[in-house]
């Protein structure tokens, strides 16, 4: 199928929107603009249409001194945070079909896989020696596992593992759970928390807009299940983190509406531990054809996420779409932590978006900027300081034994 002829930039409004067809008001002010700011600097909550108003600045390096303020009200300690994981794409095959994908296999595709065992042990292995607390499971939604698959795989890795955090399975793959097992949410969820998964990664969110949602996919998760997802898993007691991915099809408006939908649902639950933003990365995907979101839109959009968030506590960079040094500036444009050093990444990778970073260069990222870098677990609580150094003194090591050969893994924040 052919990509629907969209295009997005920092101008486009729901007056001119392909997608949804609404309208919208008039372009903010300077007086309406510094009105909203003051608010948030005064700690006051913005409306989503105060919201909106903002993404009319054009004064990007006010929206990133306002975010940096309420960052450090938030955070005033003299360190920043990162946390060092691996994403597992244990299958590649997905009976969902996505323009903006460029990993996913069909179920008949001869480049569809399916991880061993074996192979998973080695990963997590060479993780924990490089100073790794923390696994991202991720994969396509498989037409025919069964959920005692899940469980059976989680139950192995946690009694392999036990002292690893099973971050895994996005929203999308819980969805697709209860659909191939026609069980409900809640039975899903916690038969899952009872075989070892830890923690909910925000994957899948794009844009928490149907109408978006409808025009870039097929055959997966829409708003409201995914966020009934995260609503069920923080009702159990679970923590979860939560993303989104823009610069694609949706508009302003659309990005208000889903940064609105994640207030909204942290208000209800509190169980997010943290948002991260990234731009989408249109190379070998069905939507090559749209322009890239540069450094510009990723900064504004970071800043307003921060100011708009009022009851998230962590935003995490996305160095991995923008490069080490916008992914340092995002430390004074709104976020407290630089993400995941990830040993491995394959989903951004296929799309041909490869940013390498040592684990030196992220601590130094930190450093310079006048903070102590320190890394963090799953609940930003940090690591006992020896075990940090022994990561940093493994990671040097591991690097050593690699300086022959180019880098073939990248980086990418935990999600």
């Amino acid at each position: 199928m052919n990509a629907p002829n969209l295009t997005a930039s920092d101008n486009q409004t729901s007056a001119m929107d392909p997608v949804a067809g609404q309208g919208s008001s008039a372009r903010a002010t300077s007086a309406q603009i510094s009105a909203v700011l003051d608010k948030a600097l005064a700690g006051e909550r913005i409306s989503p249409a105060e919201c909106r108003q903002l993404f009319d600045c054009d004064d990007l390096a006010r929206l990133g001194a306002v975010a940096n303020a309420v960052t450090l009200r938030k955070h005033p300690e003299n360190y920043r945070t990162y946390n060092i994981d691996r994403n597992i794409n244990y299958t590649n095959i997905c009976t969902a079909v996505c323009d903006f994908c460029a990993f996913y296999r069909g179920p008949k595709d001869p480049e569809g896989y399916v991880l061993s065992r074996e192979e998973m042990y080695a990963k997590i292995e060479e993780t924990i020696q490089l100073g790794g607390e923390q696994l991202l499971l991720q994969g396509g939604l498989h037409p025919h596992f069964k959920l005692e698959w899940y469980e059976e795989m989680l139950s192995d890795l946690r009694a392999k593992f036990p002292s690893v955090n099973l971050h895994a399975f996005s929203p999308p793959e819980i969805y697709h759970f209860t659909k191939v097992n026609k069980l409900s949410l809640r039975e899903v969820l916690s038969r899952l928390k009872a075989a070892g998964l830890g923690s909910l990664p925000g994957g899948g969110a794009e844009i928490l807009v149907d109408s978006v949602r409808s025009a870039i996919t097929r055959g997966k998760v829409m708003t409201d299940d995914w966020l009934n997802v995260m609503r069920v898993w923080h009702e159990l007691g679970g923590r979860s983190s939560a993303t989104m991915m823009f610069g694609h099809v949706e508009t302003l408006d659309h990005r208000v509406e889903h940064l609105d939908r994640l207030r909204q649902l942290q208000d209800e639950t509190g169980g997010f531990t943290a948002y991260i933003c990234w731009t989408f990365q249109p190379e070998h995907t069905d939507l090559a054809h749209l322009p890239a979101a540069g450094s510009y839109q990723y900064l504004k959009t970071l800043a307003i996420s921060r100011i708009f968030l009022d009851n998230f506590d962590n935003l995490q960079s996305s160095w991995v779409t923008q490069g080490l040094k916008m992914g340092q500036l995002s430390l004074v444009f709104g976020a407290n932590d630089m993400g995941s050093l990830m040993i491995e990444e394959n989903v951004v990778a296929e799309a041909g978006t490869v940013h390498f970073l040592t684990l030196d260069q992220i601590r130094e990222s930190i450093s310079e900027l006048g903070f102590e870098p320190h890394q963090r677990n799953v609940h930003y609580q940090l690591l006992d300081p020896a075990r940090e150094a022994a990561a940093v003194e493994a990671h040097r090591e591991w690097l050593a034994r690699r300086a022959a050969q180019p880098p073939t893994l990248v980086t990418l924040e935990s999600n």
